[in-house]
């Protein structure tokens, strides 16, 4: 008999027509106080938007000056006067001694942002993440996006999203704050 209580995630879906949507919902995700020491995925193909999203989210968290792709560093790094932010692309992460060589245990440890495109190049290493954003292209500008909150952060994130660039749910129950790990909770199983 299985004592574990087991938690659903909250899935939320959309499409975004162009990039302006993206950038509206990064504007959104950047306005939410529970991204301060959120862990978010970001998933989908080579060419799906993770990339952009990310170069839009941190626009509007307000970094200046040129957003570089992390493809071959890994990760790049961004201090605002209120929040780090770290920005990991494990496309090319192939050795598991890289994880504990470059200090990804105690990034990922810290408070602040972390944004993680192709995390299931570093499973068994990374936390469970916040909220994770798959990406899918539909043609040449639109993006069907699914959210999936699998914390508390995750869900107050989508919630607040949701309250300034509303998401419309495919048949998905109705969001509740009960039941789902916290924040605290899924960082300390890292």
């Amino acid at each position: 008999m299985c004592s574990e209580t087991v938690h659903l995630p909250i899935v939320k879906t959309a499409v975004w027509p162009d990039e302006a949507a993206t950038q509206r919902f990064a504007a959104a995700l950047a306005a939410s106080p529970e991204l301060r020491n959120a862990f978010i995925e970001l998933r989908g193909d080579l060419g799906a938007g993770k990339t952009t999203l990310v170069r839009h989210l941190l626009r509007a968290l307000g970094v200046q000056g040129r957003i570089k792709s992390p493809t071959y560093a890994v990760v790049e790094s961004y201090e605002l006067p209120d929040l780090a932010v770290w920005h990991f692309d494990f496309y090319r992460f192939s050795d598991p001694q890289e994880w504990e060589d470059a200090g990804f245990r105690d990034i990922f440890a810290s408070p602040g942002l972390k944004l993680a495109e192709w995390p299931d190049k570093a499973a068994g290493h990374l936390p469970i993440a916040d909220l994770v954003v798959q990406l899918a292209l539909q043609d040449d500008t639109a993006r069907q996006v699914t959210l999936t909150a699998q914390t508390l952060t995750g869900l107050l994130l989508i919630q607040d999203v949701d309250s300034i660039v509303p998401t419309p749910t495919h048949g998905q129950e109705a969001i509740s704050l009960e039941n789902l790990p916290t924040p605290s909770a899924s960082r300390a199983s890292a």
